[in-house]
């Protein structure tokens, strides 16, 4: 490949193609090729590791020559490291390939974060020596430093956007974020310049919701296309294993107010699953998870089992051991929040301390949220016939009792189970249904459980019997909720400071109120129940007295006949005196007072 009509004198041989060259022009700009032919009278070479090939050696050598070569994004990391390989350098000429290099990359590429990347990309081709030049660090110092820059500048905009000038009150425009810019452009990296690139960005600052952003658009670009769930490709599930353990390496710290979707968890806690990651990164995702369980529905936490590391017998369709520890995490965040929490109350707060924040409370909220999306999951899995009644009672136990309102939704998965698993043990049937409580159960649940012949029998009798209190309650009218709740304010006054206005009164003390208030309502409806429970006893009592032949009943009734006997006896003496005609008043007397009682009145034939 002459480049010249001049008769060459030097013959290079670059991989599989061959260059007809001058030395004068060569040696004038290369020192490589200076050693190389004033040491040695040669008239052929070979460059068979020559950076960047044919296309960079053939630029290399017109540049040489004299003629004008254009540099792109495109050609300027193979040409910086095609002149450091050549030693094209100032020492030999002015203003040579590697000065020109530079100069566009100062000028054109490090200024730009688009267009460093572009350039770190082709630098991927150029290994080892884009490394040994420190051309590799270069790029990932300006991306991180130009990403911190744009960041500061978009929230300069938005300052500016929310609080306009009077110059500029005509203007509205929607103001871009850095990761619109230049986010998607990291897609094109390597997975191993990708990781390097954010963990110097977290380093100098960028903030976790832009580097959220990038993790997700990077992974949803690398996995998306693929199939985890083919057991025969390993080399494509090894491969996603290694980018989900990166980018969980990469998320930012674990946090209740994390940046990152819930989403976007599930789904790499799925592929870690199914590509048989390390417990270490599944561990650290369901922690994230867990974290922020309030954001999840029903199919963020719906994970499949890995068929390959499961057991053959009980191959079940859904990691219910997952979605348990998932729980465990959100339930234990509850309790360090209030051991956080005590640390900011006096003694007299410390006395009060309860089970359950107020209905109100944002703690409440989102517990309340992770029942209901429990009782979804549960009734969701119940229909897999190969989930065992220890798993299905571990989940359905793990709420305390103040997490559900109602426990139709429980109700209706217990119901499910115990339909698809019709011969479990009666014990597991009995512990299972001994989970729901039968008091938070609405009317048409009451009435389908008193009816369900798959429930056992001390449960149909304990919803019987609540179903019963509430009908008493409806027929008196609410007069055991008047007096209940009139007790209640008699009891305990408004919380209203006398000489201190309410609104003085601090968040914390109103909140440590209200849990008091709480504590004393217990303890009133634990009263109330006690009553209840004795009335009951003594109304039962009374039907069984009523039932029963008394005593007294039969005394009362022999008396009676006795009575009559004497009676009857009593009116044939009356008659045999009225026919004798003497002595009639003295029998008379004598027999009124041996019957101190009325006689009957008799009338007789005269």
């Amino acid at each position: 490949m002459p480049i010249s009509d001049v008769s060459s004198d030097l013959t290079i041989q670059v991989v599989a193609s061959t260059f007809a060259l001058h030395k004068f022009p060569l040696i004038s700009r290369s020192g490589r090729f200076r050693k190389l032919l004033l040491e040695s009278k040669v008239s052929r070479i070979s460059l068979p590791n020559v950076p960047g090939g044919v296309e960079a050696f053939e630029l290399a050598a017109k540049f040489c020559y004299g003629i004008n070569i254009d540099f792109t994004l495109s050609n300027v990391a193979m040409l910086h490291c095609t002149s450091h390989f050549l030693e094209m350098t100032e020492e030999f000429s002015e203003k040579n390939l590697l000065t020109r290099a530079e100069s566009y990359l100062k000028e054109t590429v490090l200024p730009n974060t688009s267009n460093t990347i572009h350039v770190l990309h082709h630098c991927e081709n150029l290994l080892p020596l884009s490394e040994e030049i420190n051309l590799v660090n270069k790029l990932i110092n300006a991306i991180a430093n130009n990403a911190c820059k744009e960041q500061l500048t978009s929230g300069l905009l938005k300052l500016d956007h929310t609080f306009p000038s009077q110059k500029n009150t005509s203007i509205v425009m929607e103001q871009e974020t850095p990761l619109d810019w230049w986010g998607n452009s990291f897609n094109v990296l390597s997975l191993d310049f990708f990781e390097r690139v954010i963990s110097v960005m977290k380093s100098k600052g960028l903030k976790q919701d832009l580097i959220s952003k990038i993790l997700v658009n990077y992974a949803h670009n690398s996995l998306q296309g693929t199939n985890v769930r083919d057991p025969l490709d390993i080399e494509l599930q090894k491969n996603q294993r290694v980018i989900v353990e990166t980018i969980v390496g990469l998320l930012p710290n674990q946090s209740r107010k994390s940046p990152i979707p819930m989403a976007f968890l599930s789904c790499l806690l799925k592929t870690s699953i199914a590509t048989s990651a390390s417990n270490s990164c599944k561990g650290d995702l369901e922690k994230r998870i867990g974290l922020q369980l309030d954001q999840a529905i029903l199919e963020d936490i719906l994970i499949p089992t890995n068929s390959s590391t499961s057991n053959t017998h009980h191959n079940t369709m859904y990691d219910t051991d997952s979605v348990l520890r998932i729980f465990s995490t959100f339930l234990n965040l509850e309790d360090v929040d209030d051991d956080e929490d005590s640390d900011f109350r006096d003694e007299n707060q410390m006395m009060y301390e309860y089970e359950f924040d107020s209905p109100g409370s944002p703690k409440q909220s989102s517990i309340l949220k992770v029942s209901k999306l429990l009782d979804n999951y549960l009734a969701e899995v119940a229909l897999d016939s190969n989930l065992l009644p220890s798993k299905f009672i571990a989940l359905a136990e793990l709420l305390p009792d103040h997490a559900r309102i109602s426990s139709d939704g429980l109700y209706r998965a217990v119901d499910i189970f115990l339909k698809v698993h019709p011969h479990i043990k009666d014990s597991e049937r009995y512990r299972l249904s001994k989970t729901i409580d039968c008091q938070k159960l609405s009317q048409e649940a009451c009435s389908h459980a008193a009816q369900n012949e798959r429930l056992p029998v001390q449960i149909g009798v304990q919803v019987l019997f609540y179903e019963q209190t509430r009908l008493r309650n409806a027929m008196n009218g609410g007069h055991n909720q008047t007096i209940f709740f009139g007790g209640i304010h008699g009891q305990f006054p408004q919380r209203s400071g006398s000489g201190i206005g309410s609104g003085a009164i601090s968040p914390r003390d109103n909140y440590a109120s209200v849990r008091r208030e709480n504590r004393e309502l217990k303890l009133e409806v634990a009263r109330m129940r006690m009553r209840l429970n004795d009335l009951e006893k003594d109304h039962v009592s009374m039907k069984q007295e009523l039932v029963k032949p008394h005593i007294a009943n039969k005394i009362f009734k022999s008396f009676t006949k006795k009575l009559s006997k004497l009676n009857a006896l009593f009116r044939i003496n009356s008659v045999r005196g009225s026919g004798t005609g003497t002595g009639t008043g003295e029998r008379s007397t004598s027999s009124q007072i041996r019957f101190p009682f009325h006689k009957r009145r008799c009338h007789s034939v005269s």
